[in-house]
């Protein structure tokens, strides 16, 4: 090729570029991103999940008067705008606009420093809901649960789970059909149910043939290179727990397999409850499904043991065994965190288990000291 062809190509190409640029759509996404503040001090990193975020500071700590400042995906805008003073002593909305102006979506910043609610009923659920972003006809979908419990100071509690890493490949399914939904027939009203289920071609080739139903303080973070460490395990607590009780019902499925999908001659699921304390002083906000039982921060462990496959509701009580000493101080600076974990397939988080095994649990209650 002459030197004035490639001057010629590399004109139309740099003119198709820049066309390109000058034609690209305005962005359909309206997100909150990143969010900081000055004054109070944080016990750990603000959580910001698909319409809430989540500040956790000391309950000494002044938030009468405080001017959030937030990241926002690109192009999209904030009321009340970034940086304006409110009080926070309630939660507080806001409301994210896409840069093409078209779609809009509601967040609640709320500054918590009281402990959660230590008993579970799993009666109440919200529902996860997906909006087209790409059509503006589309109407919001309901997907999936996430359950809920009312705090003391009436607040709401969500428990975290993985249905939103399902929800890649769930395409169109129920509710029902995710691996973390809710159940009609509860030891009392209604209850939890965790069954793991296959994730398909999509995930065997993945290495992921299996998504085990979870349940568990904290949230999910979806994390495509380690898909173990999508679960973030704990949340601030000021308490020293003691006894976790419960019931259950657990059935594992017929064939186990590995997370290349091979089947395991000889060996059968089994499920796991359990809750770790720890400390998070160190730069540790959170556990996840490589450490949640290995971590040198945990401090205090109850896990069940005694686990049978029954039909019957079954109550379980479980003591908290400590580890290492407990820092009075710290436990009043909000530096310890708590997460109750629990999962249809012990060895979910490596993707090793069986296709139908099911764990049903209900009212649960935490003890402290």
């Amino acid at each position: 090729m002459n030197i004035r062809k490639m001057l010629f190509f590399c004109l139309m190409a740099g003119f198709m570029f820049s066309s390109c640029i000058k034609d690209e759509p305005l962005n359909a996404e309206a997100d909150i991103t990143g969010i900081t503040v000055d004054g109070p001090e944080l016990i750990r990193q603000p959580v910001i999940t698909n319409n809430e975020v989540h500040f956790y500071v000391n309950g000494w700590e002044d938030v009468t008067h405080l001017a959030p400042k937030f990241t926002l995906t690109e192009g999209a805008t904030i009321e009340p705008a970034s940086g304006t003073e409110r009080d926070f002593t309630q939660p507080q909305v806001y409301t994210v606009t896409s840069q093409d102006g078209k779609w809009k979506k509601t967040y609640t910043v709320s500054f918590t420093s009281d402990d959660v609610v230590t008993s579970y009923h799993f009666d109440d659920i919200k529902w996860y809901e997906y909006k087209d972003e790409w059509d503006a006809n589309a109407q919001p979908q309901k997907l999936f649960h996430i359950f809920t419990e009312k705090t003391p100071n009436g607040d709401t509690f969500e428990w975290g789970s993985g249905n939103a890493g399902y929800m890649i490949i769930a395409s169109g399914q129920p509710a029902e059909s995710y691996p973390t939904s809710q159940s009609p027939d509860g030891y009392k009203g209604k209850c939890a149910k965790l069954q793991t289920v296959s994730t398909g071609s999509l995930g065997a080739m993945m290495k992921s043939p299996i998504a085990a139903g979870n349940l568990f303080f904290g949230q999910f973070k979806l994390d495509i290179a380690n898909a173990a460490k999508s679960t973030h395990f704990g949340i601030p607590f000021r308490k020293v727990p003691k006894e976790l009780v419960g019931y259950y019902k657990y059935k594992a499925g017929e064939k186990f397999t590995d997370k290349n999908g091979k089947e395991v001659a000889g060996k059968k699921d089994d499920f796991a409850i359990y809750a770790v304390f720890f400390t998070t002083d160190n730069g540790t906000d959170y556990l996840d499904g490589t450490n949640s039982q290995t971590s040198e921060n945990i401090v205090m462990k109850a896990e069940l043991n005694d686990r049978k496959e029954t039909d019957k509701w079954t109550r379980f009580s479980i003591p908290f065994t400590k580890l290492k000493p407990i820092d009075k101080q710290k436990l009043g600076e909000g530096k310890y965190s708590l997460a109750i974990i629990m999962s249809s397939s012990k060895d979910g988080a490596t993707f090793d288990g069986a296709v139908g095994s099911t764990l049903y649990v209900d009212e649960l209650q935490l003890f402290c000291e």
